[in-house]
């Protein structure tokens, strides 16, 4: 290796390093918060800890991992497989928990009245498992023969495992991508679009036989909607760089340096450890839940 690309390395890896401190530390605090609060036992916010819960084995075991199959390990094929799909069910699981939190949101406010009867904790509990099934699911069909060649033999069982030598990218552009994240992301921005538009004509209405309650109700959401919007955002703008690479380089548009492939994957990486950070700023109840929790062990109920 030159020294340059050595250098590299390094900061690439420590780079990695205190990402992976801040996605455990932060979202450690998110569930937390949302387990010992009541006032966090809403549906919603236990999709935001689904989403935290993701975000905190991307830098547990994604981030890891991502470094090990960046060439720095030999190991079986179906091993290096196995690592690099791992990494790939934690992104479905992000994109998942992120479409339930957009549908609860939506549909909460579509109708109250009905949303408050039907929603249970089983439904809940439900949806939350059908976004991880699914998840592994999805990320784990390369493990069922949509990979690459495997080239060991008898005599060289072993290979030096990187992303790319065994995933696909016809898997990863065309069903990870484009099915798999950038639809529900186009989804999740309509629902919010639609979310926005219905509370914003309930506001202009401003009448009704219990018209303050109404307009106090539809502020709230309002402004929560607009934080998890954000997550959203966020998530488009933190992914969508590193796909947009695959495919340019997929289908031979342009020929995408390895260094740019490194920023897209370390911004990838970021968005797990911003999501908290978000929350404690734009998310009024978390970022109580977190004073609350960090000032006393011993808090209970944290606030109604």
């Amino acid at each position: 290796k030159s020294l340059q690309s050595t250098d590299l390395e390094v900061i690439y890896t420590s780079l990695e390093v205190l990402i992976a401190v801040g996605c455990c530390l932060g979202n450690m605090l998110v569930i937390w918060a949302v387990w010992s609060c009541r006032a966090l036992s809403q549906t919603t916010f236990c999709f935001v800890a689904s989403l935290a819960v993701a975000d905190l084995l991307v830098g547990a075991v994604a981030v890891p991992f991502a470094v090990v199959v960046d060439g720095r390990l030999k190991t079986s094929f179906h091993c290096c497989l196995f690592i690099s799909c791992v990494v790939i069910v934690l992104t479905q699981a992000s994109v998942h928990s992120l479409l339930a939190i957009a549908v609860d949101r939506y549909l909460r406010v579509y109708n109250p009245l009905r949303y408050r009867g039907a929603v249970k904790k089983k439904h809940l509990w439900t949806a939350v498992t059908i976004c991880w099934l699914s998840a592994f699911i999805l990320g784990l069909i390369p493990m069922l023969g949509w990979h690459k060649k495997d080239t060991t033999t008898a005599e060289n069982s072993t290979i030096t495992c990187h992303f790319i030598t065994v995933i696909h990218m016809s898997y990863m552009v065309n069903f990870n991508f484009l099915a798999c994240i950038l639809t529900p992301t186009i989804i999740m921005m309509v629902l919010y679009l639609l979310l926005f538009n219905m509370i914003s004509k309930q506001l202009r209405k401003g009448v009704g036989i219990r018209a303050v309650e109404s307009m106090s109700f539809y502020h709230k959401e309002r402004r929560l909607a607009y934080s998890l919007a954000l997550v959203l955002v966020l998530f488009a703008v933190c992914w969508l760089p590193l796909h947009i690479m695959n495919t340019l380089d997929y289908y031979m548009i342009v020929k995408v340096p390895p260094v740019a492939f490194h920023v897209g994957i370390l911004l990838s990486h970021a968005n797990s450890a911003i999501n908290p950070i978000v929350y404690a700023f734009k998310v009024p109840k978390i970022k109580m839940a977190y004073k609350k929790r960090l000032l006393s062990k011993t808090c209970k109920t944290c606030f109604i």
